[in-house]
């Protein structure tokens, strides 16, 4: 079976300022995320490669939908996402950031891969605003007051408390 985005790069090699574009749509099985953050939604792969004297330059970008819960209440979330994608691949990597060129092919799975799971949310938000729990009773802020007393000071720093207004500017 072929490794989908193998990409032959023989005539990119050949002569610098070469181009080529791919466009695919992979499915998710097919990247081996194993995280539960990357809904099951086949990825979309947009990226043009273009030849250097030292490799094969690779930018576009790449569409995939992530899903989770928002750090605060709780709601569900799912998003597409588009995540840009700048890469460069050498036939011997003296960059250390580079991706290998392999029998005059690139892989372009493992790039993606890295590239979609950096861009997932690690603390996703439902909203900029979200008021998340009430931390003394739990309530969900978002849908209205609670009855808990806003007030309430940590003990540890009530000696501070007593020096306000003792101390001149």
């Amino acid at each position: 079976m072929a490794t989908p985005l193998n990409v032959n790069v023989v005539e990119l090699l050949r002569w610098p300022g070469t181009t080529k574009d791919v466009l695919a749509t992979v499915e998710v099985e097919d990247f081996e995320f194993n995280d539960a953050r990357v809904s099951n939604v086949p990825i979309s792969i947009n990226v043009h490669l273009e030849s250097l004297s030292n490799g094969v330059s690779v930018a576009g970008a790449a569409t995939a939908t992530w899903h989770g819960e928002c750090r605060r209440c709780l709601t569900p979330l799912s998003q597409l996402m588009i995540v840009d994608l700048s890469e460069l691949y050498q036939q011997i990597p003296e960059d250390p950031d580079a991706y290998a060129i392999v029998n005059d092919q690139i892989n372009l799975l493992p790039m993606v891969r890295e590239n979609v799971l950096v861009a997932i949310p690690l603390g996703p938000l439902c909203r900029e605003d979200c008021p998340g729990f009430c931390p003394q009773c739990g309530a969900d802020l978002s849908e209205g007051t609670c009855g808990c007393d806003s007030a309430i000071v940590d003990p540890r720093w009530s000696a501070l408390e007593n020096l306000k207004g003792t101390l001149p500017d």
